[in-house]
């Protein structure tokens, strides 16, 4: 048994190095952990892989869904902008307001996609109010940490230590067993941010792309001005271009009009008419009550409308972006490469709506976007294209590498555009997925899987496939692969003497003084390796601890959880710290700076708060 825990201690040191080193990813590292003490013979296989029958991982993995379904309906965006209207112009209100909505979204789903959902709203209004963003987004990333200890479900550390009490015979945490604990963390967290906001956060200068390069389609619409040449025609019951083909039409030779999408009447008797976008295509029979929206100057649609009866139907930017851009069609920006095919050559030439099914809508030549007769102005190396069609047409375009490259991600703007409408249906799977743990009508992991699938039934979610693609395989295989080293460490006696050396080293103190050395502890390994990592070592430990003291283990495991979510004095302590320390511009010692002082009068905070939620 010695030789084994002595093994067992060595894998472990090695592994807690090869964490700090950070040359080799997390879930790589867990999973050389876990192969060394499988074949070490300290676990036996079924042991080793017991971690990936937990039902902690699957229930994490049936969180990132969840949580994709939020940000992809656009509900924590719509609160951000909703935030942006009540704070603007007063910076320091307008901080308080984002750290306290990043903290809430955070309770519930991913904190580093909270982040990232709402680092473009930030920056954009920073920009706005001539403040620089760095002074926003430190401050949020660490709120997206102060938010995961709110709820059961807010970081994995919080699911870690429950599911380790009902391993050790106690009763699991209820979902928001962390809340009173939270609330008083978050609240000093924004209270000395906001007191000392100006000398804890640094103003850095900070690069932002030029305009156009990335953008969601909306933007991009905005960019190029194309609400400016497109017009919307409705066909009358005498026009000349009903039951017409648009290629006999002859459009773009004739007027220099590019049809862009149409819309069909799809009225019942007794209802209004109610219009369904459809793709227009060259074979395409014209119908009466039809909607055409075209591109074109502006004369020349007045003299087409003139010719073939139609009414020029008036239309808001914002009714044309709604038309343009939703589930079925899109916008995207594509660059010519060097040796492009069509360099020199027009649009026209190229046959480019037959050969892609996609319209050529603008096109952006160093400093100027052209719109009007895009159809006939030979390319040139550097110019950008503006085209717009189905969502699958433009995906496809991706294929083409010879000629163009694609900015953006069309496949990631197909999924937003496809869930557009869809915030009602996820706030309410959200809600439901919430009532099912917060009053224990099925089990946690059941709720969750419940909640994940409906995102995919109700469309929140396109398909299977994107939302594995949204899961974090590196968090699901690091929890996985790390919890036998639990296992090993019970199994070895590893637990009992680590329990016992804090015993006998602080258990004279009392149980203040133990729940001080799990949280300093927690918090400095939560620094440099995984705070899902160390929950995993401390929490057994933390348990045992308290059973050979007689007293109750939940303020230890609770000390713990807490302290692997105080991840501030790094900018390598979370994922959140590392996405905004490029674009806030900041240097490692602006984290050690800020975070050291917060971290430290959390901690006290936290001895005097610990204990009266959770008695010893």
């Amino acid at each position: 048994m010695a030789l084994d825990l002595m093994l067992t201690l060595t894998i472990l040191f090695l592994t807690v190095v090869l964490f700090i080193w950070g040359k080799y990813r997390a879930d790589f590292v867990a999973l050389l952990s876990m192969t060394a003490l499988l074949l070490s013979g300290i676990l036996s296989p079924e042991e080793a892989l017991s971690g990936f029958s937990n039902t902690l991982v699957i229930m994490i993995a049936g969180l990132f869904v969840v949580g994709a379904g939020i940000f992809r309906t656009g509900l924590a965006e719509m609160a951000g902008r909703k935030v942006v209207r009540i704070g603007k112009g007063k910076p320091r209100v307008l901080l308080i307001l984002f750290m306290g909505l990043v903290a809430f979204l955070s309770a519930f789903m991913s904190n580093t996609g909270t982040v990232a959902v709402l680092m473009p709203v930030i920056m954009n209004v920073s920009l706005q109010m001539n403040i620089s963003p760095s002074r926003f987004l430190m401050p949020v990333a660490y709120a997206s940490s102060l938010g995961g200890v709110l709820t059961l479900i807010g970081t994995p550390p919080n699911l870690i230590v429950s599911n380790t009490l009902t391993e050790y015979g106690y009763e699991r945490l209820g979902f928001f067993a962390f809340t009173p604990v939270g609330v008083v963390a978050l609240s000093v967290g924004i209270i000395i941010i906001a007191t000392f906001w100006n000398k804890l956060i640094p103003s850095k200068e900070t690069f932002v792309s030029e305009a156009g390069r990335g953008q969601a389609p909306s933007e991009l619409l905005k960019t190029y001005g194309l609400s400016a040449s497109v017009f919307t025609l409705k066909i009358l019951n005498d026009s000349r271009m009903k039951n017409c083909a648009l290629k006999d039409l002859r459009l773009p030779n004739r007027y220099g009009i590019t049809v862009l999408l149409l819309e069909r009447s799809k009225s019942a008797s007794g209802l209004k008419n109610r219009y369904e976008p459809e793709t227009a295509s060259a074979k395409t029979v014209i119908q009466s009550g039809d909607l055409l929206h075209v591109e074109g100057n502006e004369k020349a649609v007045r003299a087409f409308a003139q010719d073939y009866q139609l009414m020029i139907c008036e239309m808001t930017a914002e009714d044309l972006e709604e038309r343009l851009v939703d589930k079925n069609t899109g916008v995207a920006e594509m660059l010519l490469t060097p040796d492009s095919d069509f360099i020199g050559r027009t649009v026209q030439e190229l046959d480019f709506r037959e050969t892609y099914r996609l319209n050529v809508a603008a096109i952006h030549r160093k400093d100027r976007y052209l719109t009007k007769n895009c159809g006939h102005i030979k390319l040139k190396f550097g110019d950008a294209l503006l085209v717009q069609g189905e969502w699958t047409e433009l995906d496809r375009l991706n294929k083409f590498v010879r000629d163009f490259v694609v900015v953006g991600n069309t496949s990631e703007e197909a999924a937003v555009a496809q869930a557009n409408g869809k915030a009602v249906h996820a706030l309410v799977i959200l809600t439901s997925m919430l009532l099912l743990m917060t009053f224990e009508i099925t089990a946690p992991v059941t709720a969750v899987l419940i909640a994940a699938l409906l995102m995919l039934f109700s469309g929140c979610l396109r398909n299977i496939d994107e939302a594995y693609s949204r899961i974090n395989w590196e968090s699901v295989i690091l929890i996985g692969a790390m919890l036998p080293m639990a296992t090993a460490l019970e199994k070895t006696g590893g637990v009992e003497v680590f329990s016992a050396w804090l015993i006998d080293g602080l258990g004279v103190y009392g149980p203040l003084a133990l729940l001080a050395a799990f949280y300093v502890s927690s918090m400095i390994f939560s620094q440099v390796i995984s705070n899902t990592a160390t929950a995993v070592l401390f929490a057994p430990i933390a348990i045992v601890t308290a059973m050979e003291t007689g007293i109750s283990p939940y303020p230890l495991v609770i000390a713990v959880s807490v302290a692997t979510s105080m991840a501030f004095a790094t900018p390598i302590a979370s994922p959140p710290n590392a996405m905004v320390m490029t674009a806030g511009g900041y240097s490692f010692a602006d984290f050690i700076k800020a975070g050291v002082p917060l971290q430290l009068v959390i901690f006290i905070i936290m001895l005097i708060v610990i204990p009266y939620f959770f008695p010893f």
